[in-house]
């Protein structure tokens, strides 16, 4: 008979019961040995693995990840519902029992706004997590302030750079002449963005209101490998939003990190795709992809597997799974970047239009 009779805050199970706990109750934590920043590794649980290093727990995040079989991670709820089979409400209420916990007490302290229910659901892809939105979208959280170095605008530009398209770096980057018609990418002679790779960024309007300079190659004399002009507000601007909006609602909306990810996505199809210029989403950035979503669309996170990758489609997760079904990527090694995503991969994971 089911336990998971009744609701119970998602939120609250997390903050309160820890991956090192959730190990101990299924007596595992001698087949894991502790490493630097307090993390632990071992094999996967869940697929019953026997490499020593294919399963990674955070003990600070409270976060796990299986690199093997899996493929996949999230937090201390969602690898009891995998450990169990069952969905996160269901194993949020075996947590309760298995550790003593006040349900009363931990409704009664939730917060107004919910976290998003995510849904354990055995048939998903392996190398995806889905998040869910509530069931009263009124209740949704409002985006988060914006920050000191967000409040302003970008204005736009009254001139355009000459550049030039056939530059090498962008066949070494594996891009077609069109998609490099379609970005504006190409060489820069003169000014600030001399020697650079310009790239055009466009406002939520369509308006041309800054360049990023990319070093083509790694760059000389400790310069950064990208440049952006004096005063250019990155964290209020979402790369080819405005284009990505033209696409046909029910297509899912897939969110990469960098420039050139965006450009190789839109080269295999995936038309619908932006970039935030960085692996962090910004206040501002989170209310304009918010007045594209609703209910019923779809958002797929796709960044790098490393550290700030991970921290960042975490936050995402957390902040716009109350709007939208969202779901994101992980890799299955450390370090895997998501321009070297395949046609093969990109329709198994469904980013594909049908």
């Amino acid at each position: 008979m089911s336990a998971s009779s009744g609701f119970v805050d998602f939120k609250a199970i997390k903050a309160a019961v820890s991956m090192e706990q959730a190990l101990a109750h299924y007596q595992l934590l001698g087949r894991f040995k502790r490493g630097k920043k307090d993390s632990l590794s071992g094999p996967c649980p869940i697929h019953q693995g026997s490499n020593p290093n294919q399963f990674r727990v955070s003990l600070d995040k409270n976060c796990w990840n299986c690199f093997s079989e899996c493929k996949c991670g999230g937090n201390v709820l969602d690898f009891v519902a995998k450990m169990e089979s069952v969905d996160l409400n269901e194993a949020a209420h075996r947590m309760v029992g298995w550790f003593n916990l006040d349900l009363a007490r931990i409704n009664a302290d939730a917060p107004e706004s919910k976290t998003a229910r995510a849904a354990a659901n055995p048939s998903t892809p392996t190398q995806r997590q889905s998040f869910r939105p509530p069931a009263s979208p009124e209740k949704t959280t409002p985006p988060a302030p914006p920050s000191p170095e967000e409040i302003g605008v970008n204005k736009p530009l009254a001139f355009t750079l000459e550049l030039d398209a056939r530059h090498p770096y962008l066949a070494e980057r594996k891009l077609s002449e069109g998609t490099v018609a379609e970005f504006g990418m190409g060489a820069c002679a003169k000014g600030v963005m001399a020697q650079r790779i310009a790239i055009p960024i466009k406002n939520a309007e369509g308006q041309l209101v800054g360049y990023a300079g990319r070093w083509p190659g790694e760059p000389p004399d400790g310069r950064p490998k990208y440049r952006l002009p004096d005063g250019f507000k990155k964290s209020v601007e979402v790369y080819r939003l405005a284009e990505a909006a033209k696409e046909p609602p029910e297509l899912p909306w897939v969110i990469v990190e960098g420039f050139f990810d965006a450009a190789k996505f839109w080269q295999m199809g995936i038309r619908k795709c932006v970039a935030l210029m960085g692996s962090s989403l910004s206040g501002a950035q989170e209310a304009l992809l918010t007045r594209h979503l609703t209910p019923t669309s779809q958002v797929v996170v796709v960044f790098d597997e490393d550290d700030s990758g991970r921290q960042g489609r975490q936050d995402i997760v957390r902040r716009l799974a109350s709007r939208a079904f969202v779901r994101f990527v992980v890799f299955p090694s450390e370090g895997y970047k998501a321009e070297h995503l395949s046609i093969e991969e990109a329709a198994t994971l469904g980013l594909l239009a049908s």
